[in-house]
């Protein structure tokens, strides 16, 4: 059984690998094998400290980068589908759809300045790993 603290490590060893990483397609098994541990041990740790699965929350801190992007980019024609694709979000369609069940507002939206009331922050707060990973 996994002790707690390792768990802890393994999640930011393998969430660093992630987001350097963060432009390409990462596959969990190439993860794995960077980290020197099998599918099952890595999913276990994220479950155990994040509350998801490794590929789950790669995808939520990629959504999170591009709407840091959007919050700060000209709200200029196109802008939605450049940081979409800057940030490995090549079916737009399914981009908007996971971002407005993140933040609770379209990627439009959110380049136009218009903050919901109704943001789930706290969900993806509990997604991030733990406070020393950067």
């Amino acid at each position: 059984m996994m002790m707690k603290d390792t768990r802890d490590a393994t999640v930011r060893r393998a969430a660093a690998l992630q987001r350097e990483q963060a432009l390409e397609p990462v596959r969990l098994r190439d993860v794995c094998e960077a980290i020197g541990m099998s599918e099952r041990s890595l999913r276990d740790a994220f479950y155990r400290v994040c509350g998801m699965s490794p590929m789950r929350f790669e995808r939520l801190q990629r959504l999170s980068d591009a709407r840091r992007a959007l919050q700060t980019a000209p709200p200029d024609r196109g802008a939605v589908t450049q940081v979409a694709i800057q940030f490995g979000f090549f079916e737009l369609g399914r981009f908007a759809k996971s971002y407005k069940a993140a933040f609770g507002e379209t990627p439009s939206q959110t380049l136009r300045g218009h903050r919901s009331d109704t943001l789930d922050s706290a969900a993806f707060r509990s997604s991030q790993p733990p406070a020393d990973a950067a």
